[in-house]
């Protein structure tokens, strides 16, 4: 696996640090008063804050797939199954407020997957997936 970059906008690195490290269990890396490096599921994540006019999101829309609106844009993970069910437990007990609960897409069709929307403090819009087969599955058509 290549681990990838991804810069976000965040309105509060307090809020931030709480949301991924404290709620998802992110690591945390480096920092400054201006940004904070986590270690996103062996992926580096950085959470930019920017002014709170300028951290407002672009308005998110919806796209229809299996009977729900998926918010786009949004970003997020594939994960092993084992992590993925451990990760929706934990946000269940901690009441997160999905967008879309977890639950399983495309049901006994080619690309059959776990999924789950939320949104962090700021407003980003984040999926979480996961596949029984992943190699067989990720790009099944």
């Amino acid at each position: 696996m290549t681990p990838f970059h991804l810069a976000i906008r965040v309105r509060d690195l307090r809020e931030a640090r709480a949301f991924y490290g404290g709620l998802l269990g992110c690591r945390e890396g480096r920092s400054s008063d201006a940004w904070v490096d986590f270690d996103f599921f062996g992926h580096q994540l950085v959470c930019h804050v920017v002014a709170q006019a300028e951290a407002t999101q672009q308005e998110t829309s919806g796209n229809p797939v299996d009977g729900h609106d998926v918010p786009v844009p949004h970003f997020g993970l594939v994960l092993e199954m084992p992590v993925w069910e451990a990760l929706a437990g934990r946000l269940r007990t901690a009441s997160v407020k999905f967008m879309i609960e977890p639950h399983l897409r495309f049901r006994g069709k080619p690309g059959e997957q776990a999924t789950m929307f939320l949104l962090d403090p700021s407003g980003n819009a984040l999926e979480f997936k996961a596949f029984r087969d992943i190699a067989g599955q990720l790009f099944a058509t």
